[in-house]
């Protein structure tokens, strides 16, 4: 992942981490010199033939079109014959108009674009450094990519006010058409830094986060199954279906995400982005050294060595092994340190789907298309709750009446 303008941005988002982070590197953005040796470095570090590129900021957009035109004339330059290249662009969208958004077409770029699903929630906290919202700019640079063929990546953060609102917040992103959506839960501690204390107030808690992404899952497995991508969603299919996770916070080990700074500095992460975790420099160590050094690995490695018991008990160890460490500050029921903060929201997410992720797995395997598949989990549920009415039990099994569990999810 590489970080052309460095933490420079267009908008002033209060939830923005990068902000915090200690960006020493000078004005500006990433020089040609610098630009080209991460490429054929990078390049020359992968093992082929197809290589990811993630272009993130700050926001990337700032360095000009120009800037990734000949980072991808470079790529043509150091590509091995069979080789390719894959390109993600991370952005707000305020900058994208259509040279933008005919370029990034024409070179296939992959677009991830934040967008805090609808005015009211995005102009809150997305603002421009006038204090505008930026919600109108986001949508317009969606609709403008979309007319040029380039349908984005929806990341929406949620932040405590969005928890509160899953469906508005799923239903306002999936009427943008583009099929792919990312939510990215916001947990910032008051302090800032790596070991900061007590949480903002716009941090999400684990219960609501866990709640927020079961409500969104029982919509989705039932509607949109096949038409709608949503990462995590798709990611805890893989893993439970047997695959390797996609998502460096649910690997056992992490350590695979470096950050290369505007100045070539090479970070241990994206969000560790602080003196402590700077590994080099692409100008005196090679990219593929500093990858590998004593230092990365132990980065990586202290994600598993440093799980609290009672991760290592959980029956839903392998979906999240012990999330971000970014966001494992929080205490174990023993009083142990390195519990993530969103814990209780992830473990019941995981576990509160994971009989409906095996059955859709199960009827795919089968051969069934996704329409078949959401036809007949309707019509399980439809049984389930035959003859089920208000003041019944809930056939969930929580022991609760029907009308305080699941009644509004009966359909």
């Amino acid at each position: 992942m590489a970080k052309p303008v460095g933490s420079l941005c267009n908008l002033e988002c209060s939830y923005c981490y990068y902000s915090k982070a200690a960006d020493s590197s000078p004005a500006g953005w990433m020089t040609d010199s610098i630009l080209e040796l991460f490429i054929r470095q990078y390049i020359e570090s992968s093992p082929g033939p197809h290589v990811s590129f993630v272009w993130h900021g700050g926001e990337p957009t700032l360095a000009g079109p120009d800037f990734y035109r000949r980072a991808v004339e470079l790529q043509k330059r150091y590509l091995p014959d069979g080789w390719n290249c894959w390109n993600n662009l991370q952005t707000n969208g305020v900058l994208i108009d259509d040279e933008w958004a005919a370029f990034l077409a024409e070179e296939h770029f992959d677009v991830g674009l934040s967008i805090d699903a609808s005015l009211w929630l995005h102009d809150k906290y997305r603002k421009d450094h006038g204090g505008n919202g930026s919600y109108e700019r986001a949508a317009a640079a969606v609709r403008r990519l979309q007319s040029h063929g380039v349908q984005p990546d929806l990341m929406c953060t949620v932040t405590s006010d969005a928890a509160k609102r899953p469906l508005d917040i799923y239903r306002a992103l999936r009427g943008f058409n583009t099929g792919w959506i990312q939510f990215i839960p916001i947990v910032r501690r008051e302090c800032g830094g790596v070991t900061a204390g007590e949480v903002t107030a716009d941090s999400v808690s684990g219960r609501m986060y866990g709640e927020f992404l079961c409500a969104i899952f029982d919509e989705w497995v039932l509607h949109d199954l096949g038409r709608i991508d949503v990462q995590l969603f798709a990611e805890t299919m893989r893993v439970r279906s047997g695959g390797s996770a996609g998502l460096c916070w649910m690997a056992d080990v992490c350590g695979k995400a470096l950050i290369v700074e505007r100045d070539g500095g090479v970070y241990s992460c994206d969000h560790y982005v602080f003196p402590e975790y700077r590994l080099g420099d692409i100008e005196t160590t090679h990219l593929g050294a500093l990858a590998d050094s004593p230092a990365q690995r132990r980065f990586g490695e202290d994600k598993r060595s440093k799980l609290p018991n009672q991760c290592r008990s959980c029956p839903v160890l392998a979906l999240c092994n012990g999330g971000c460490p970014k966001d494992r500050f929080a205490l174990s029921k023993d009083g142990e340190p390195g519990l993530n903060h969103l814990c209780s929201g992830l473990r019941y997410f995981f576990s509160y789907t994971g009989p409906a992720v095996d059955m859709v797995t199960n009827l795919a395997k089968q051969g069934l298309p996704p329409e078949a598949i959401m036809a007949n989990l309707r019509s399980r549920l439809a049984a389930l709750w035959k003859g089920v009415n208000r003041n019944d039990p809930c056939p969930c099994g929580s022991g609760r009446k029907a009308k305080h569990c699941c009644w509004e999810k009966r359909s």
